[in-house]
């Protein structure tokens, strides 16, 4: 087979990625999925090998063969058929993060033999459980957590479970939201297969599965590329997770960094025991945060298949936070995810400075508020991750107001959205320049202030923000950034709460919400800091002329 079709062939299954990603954006319901784009989509062999992947979330770039591997394991050749759609969102099986990410999952059969397999994961708003949003902070247990599926048919051969589909709707606080994004997942589903199909009329099958082995090999051929730039050998790191949700920490997260000549081993021993509160994640997590790291370093090039990971190595012993087991609660499992991947590349800052930066704000800085309109009796529930500052790089200043690094290609939701949909008022949507933290010769990206006014009671808020006590470290002599809060005030500008973990923090009307998010760590010394840089932050406002004498010693006229 020639080159020439090998490269057609690749590019029409990349394709196919996109095009499932862009249907599922244009017939979900939830704001949190067509808005923020909290969700990936797939195409894998039929062994479960990852051929093309459309990421809104870089964090699930481990997840989706995970969750067809599991199929696999569970189901037999003769059990899955032409017209199936599996759903899985079990924290514990093959690619499973928190319930509220769903898996969707179709076979791709042509001429009765299975070819490959379509899959997305989204997240839902609401999959029932104790709180809205099915998100808790002070979660003990998975059960409190929502619905769990454990890789079951939602459609057997073309139809639907309605049985499966009655017991969701009874069981979750918007049923007309989480079964529309259930449908559209399906399609999405469908587009894919469609897709993929024809590909495989136009080139026949045989060609097409040739192309897809010859795909995944380039992936593996262009890392061990890649490898031969790369430093050889071992670097280690630790950082904590100050918190679970119920009490607990600070939590160790260790990693010792390996790169041989053709090998990436992540070893993450050492870590801490799983916690009580839900900042636990499973093994498939630690993958794809290693994935994540693996990708960023090594830069093939390519887009991500199974080719790609086949140097990558991941250990860490079962029973820790980072290889929860059952039944551990994960709700807020983003928080070790998330530092799973900044402490490795903290490990690899010393040999890769023009690659990896000072730490960032670390947290995926998640909310849930509900509550009610004030125009009607309609409830009303906002899912929201929120944007901060990146750490600085070796000769570049961090990025500003960007989702944390695993929330990656994500959105944040408008304000014209909000303000639409939900029962607030946006007051103020800004960066947070109320201090010189990051300070260094390159400062770290700076973090946002967002304040929500409430219109109408009762209403109720919970959230998840990590780094409220431990900033985000600079390098090199540069200051670390800040810590994330939410500040709680009154009608009246009374403080009412100062937190960053709480579940169902009762509100009232005219209350004040403000989210302050993290500034990342800078790198250098900030009295090596250009002046005329200074001087262009202090007239766009980004840095006090007060703060900018303290934190950089420069006396400014």
């Amino acid at each position: 087979m020639d080159i020439f079709t090998i490269e057609v062939i690749k590019n029409a299954l990349v394709a196919i990625g996109e095009e499932m990603f862009l249907a599922l954006k244009r017939s979900s319901k939830s704001p949190i999925i067509y808005e923020s784009l909290d969700y990936g989509i797939g195409i894998t062999d039929a062994r479960g090998r990852l051929i093309a992947q459309g990421n809104g979330i870089p964090g699930f770039i481990g997840t989706l063969d995970g969750g067809v591997q599991t199929l696999l394991a569970k189901f037999s050749n003769d059990e899955i058929y032409p017209g199936d759609v599996f759903i899985l969102n079990d924290p514990y099986a093959g690619g499973g993060t928190h319930l509220s990410d769903v898996c969707m999952i179709r076979p791709v059969f042509y001429k009765q033999r299975l070819l490959a397999w379509t899959a997305n994961k989204a997240h839902w708003t609401e999959i029932g459980g104790k709180d809205p949003g099915s998100y808790s902070a002070d979660a003990s247990e998975v059960y409190q957590e929502g619905l769990q599926f454990p890789g079951i048919k939602v459609f057997d051969r073309g139809v639907a479970n309605q049985a499966l589909l009655d017991l969701i709707e009874a069981n979750v606080r918007l049923p007309d939201m989480t079964l529309g994004d259930l449908h559209a997942c399906a399609a999405s589903l469908q587009v894919g297969e469609q897709r993929f199909l024809s590909v495989v009329e136009k080139y026949g099958q045989d060609i097409t599965l040739q192309a897809i082995d010859s795909l995944l090999d380039h992936g593996d051929r262009m890392v061990c590329e890649r490898f031969k730039a790369l430093p050889k050998g071992s670097w280690c790191a630790k950082d904590v997770i100050d918190e679970d949700g119920v009490g607990n920490g600070p939590f160790k997260v260790k990693v010792k960094v390996t790169i041989s000549d053709n090998e990436f081993i992540l070893d993450y021993s050492g870590t801490d025991a799983q916690a009580p509160g839900p900042i636990n994640c499973s093994m498939g997590v630690l993958i794809s945060a290693a994935r994540e790291v693996f990708m960023g370093v090594v830069q093939p090039d390519v887009p991500a298949t199974e080719g790609c990971f086949r140097r990558l190595k991941v250990i860490c012993p079962e029973g820790t936070l980072l290889t929860a087991k059952r039944p551990a609660p994960v709700s807020s499992y983003f928080e070790a995810m998330v530092c799973a991947a900044d402490v490795a590349r903290r490990a690899l800052a010393s040999v890769l400075p023009g690659v990896v930066t000072a730490g960032q704000f670390g947290s995926v800085c998640t909310i849930n508020l509900s509550g009610r309109l004030p125009s009607s009796d309609e409830n009303y529930l906002l899912v929201e991750p929120l944007v901060g500052g990146w750490g600085a790089g070796v000769d570049k200043h961090g990025e500003s107001g960007q989702f944390c690094v695993g929330n990656g290609e994500t959105s944040n939701i408008p304000v014209e959205i909000l303000e639409a949909r939900y029962g607030i008022r946006v007051e103020r949507y800004s960066f947070d320049t109320d201090s010189a933290a990051g300070a260094g010769e390159y400062r770290g990206g700076l973090g946002v202030v967002h304040e929500y006014r409430v219109l109408a009671a009762p209403a109720d808020i919970s959230s998840f923000f990590g780094r409220a006590e431990t900033a985000p470290w600079g390098i090199d002599g540069g200051r670390d950034g800040s810590c994330n809060r939410i500040e709680v005030y009154d009608s009246s500008g009374n403080l009412k709460g100062c937190f960053a973990r709480t579940s169902r923090f009762e509100l009232s009307e005219g209350d004040l919400i403000r989210l302050i998010t993290g500034t990342g760590g800078g790198w250098g010394d900030p009295k090596n800091r250009c002046r005329d840089s200074l001087l262009g932050d202090i007239k766009n406002g980004y840095i006090s002329q007060e703060h900018a004498e303290q934190a950089y010693n420069h006396t400014i006229a």
